[in-house]
């Protein structure tokens, strides 16, 4: 027997569902179940549990009762019928979709994507004999157009990383649903706090739990939510490919869940807060954020989303006669990031610390200048990541670093 002819693991119908979160002894912070495997009382059970005719945790590849404690509570937050956690966001994203393409198939996807989003559909799905068609995103005519025939698949992000463009997501939903295709969105920079894919319409949701849901610069981890059939065919190939996640990333992550209310919350209204005083600052050309009402799309944010997010993008100005896809706008853009004293330089986002990143040399390089300019992106754009601090304190920050521009 090998690990394909395995039946997938149900959590939903195992004895022990439910009481996770107690043992005998009573401990205010949940156990870690830290083992790789687990023991049968006789071979007559390990031979029940592999030929599916008990539901047991069999091996912490396919399932492990702490892991299973996040899964429980993030799918209780999202609205979800089910959740399977994997090693990273990546993983995530990876597997939300490799569960249900196969070649010949066809995948559509919104053009502003992560660029590691972008880097697997077009390196790999692409070289594996998979159609990748892409949309604008805050284009509803454009999605019309290309999910005017079938797919297999969509994929989207709302807002995008890092230009802040927003998706309709129940339009692509009814889009897609009509050509038979599975929606899928990407809700990172929304958190489930802020954004409800599922209501909208969506099939599935996936998150980098890195980002938010941690949020304390810790952990690496993601999940796939969505329905009981779809997420256990995502269980069925992970449990294959082994990027499942660690019992111990588990507990870190399903602690932070406690506090993902407050933090999120919290961080949101600096955001907003920053963002209006940012729009208006001279040495800033625009400053990008759901909420604004400068923001092209408001009107769709306040639909959809009940949070602004946590992330302001900004382009800074420049000269007239500069290009800004040039050396002197990526010059001015890393003088301002320099002399950033409380706010830190990294390509990380929704952490409790503050971060400022340069997308065009970093997370989206590998997509190339045509890519970037495609979605807005220059080399003056900077996605700063607000976190927990003083908003004071991070708006001196911000004002002296423009200064140096």
């Amino acid at each position: 027997m090998t690990d394909a002819d395995v039946p997938a693991f149900r959590p939903d119908t195992l004895a022990v569902r439910g009481g996770l979160h107690r043992t005998p002894f009573d401990e205010m912070a949940e156990p870690i179940f830290m083992t790789q495997g687990y023991i049968y009382p006789t071979a007559a059970e390990a031979e029940a549990a592999f030929a599916g005719e008990i539901q047991r945790y069999q091996y912490s590849r396919y399932a492990n009762p702490t892991v299973t404690m996040f899964e429980e509570r993030l799918a209780a937050i999202e609205g979800a019928a089910d959740c399977f956690a994997t090693s990273t966001g990546m993983a995530a994203v990876f597997v939300s979709l490799a569960a249900v393409l196969k070649q010949g198939d066809r995948l559509v996807a919104s053009r502003a994507l992560f660029g590691s989003s972008i880097n697997v559909f077009d390196d790999y799905f692409a070289g594996w004999g998979i159609t990748v068609d892409y949309a604008d995103a805050t284009d509803p005519a454009d999605w019309e157009r290309v999910l005017a025939t079938p797919a297999t698949a969509v994929f989207l992000e709302s807002p995008t990383n890092p230009m802040q463009d927003l998706v309709d997501i129940a339009h692509v939903a009814g889009l897609s649903h009509e050509v038979g295709a599975l929606l899928i969105v990407d809700n990172v920079f929304a958190t489930p706090l802020g954004q409800k894919p599922l209501e909208l319409g969506a099939d599935a949701v996936v998150y980098s739990a890195t980002k938010h849901i941690d949020g304390q610069g810790r952990v690496l981890g993601g999940a796939v939510l969505g329905g009981l059939e779809y997420v256990d065919t995502v269980r069925q190939l992970v449990r294959n490919i082994g990027t499942s996640l660690s019992p111990f990333n588990a507990w870190v992550l399903g602690k932070s869940l406690e506090t993902l209310s407050v933090r999120v919350k919290a961080q949101a209204a600096s955001a907003l807060d920053l963002a209006t005083w940012l729009d208006a600052h001279p040495k800033v050309a625009v400053a990008r954020y759901p909420f604004l009402p400068s923001h092209p799309q408001h009107e769709l944010a306040k639909q959809q989303m009940t949070l602004g997010g946590t992330l302001v993008t900004i382009d800074i100005a420049l000269p007239d006669g500069v290009d800004p896809h040039g050396d002197e706008a990526k010059a001015a853009a890393f003088r301002f990031m320099d002399a950033l004293q409380v706010i830190d330089i990294s390509n990380n986002l929704g952490d409790a610390k503050s971060i400022a990143t340069h997308p065009a040399t970093t997370t989206h390089r590998k997509i190339g200048a045509e890519g970037r300019a495609k979605v807005g992106m220059s080399a003056a754009t900077v996605r700063l990541s607000i976190g927990l601090e003083d908003v004071e304190d991070l708006r001196e920050d911000l004002d002296r670093a423009l200064a140096a521009v």
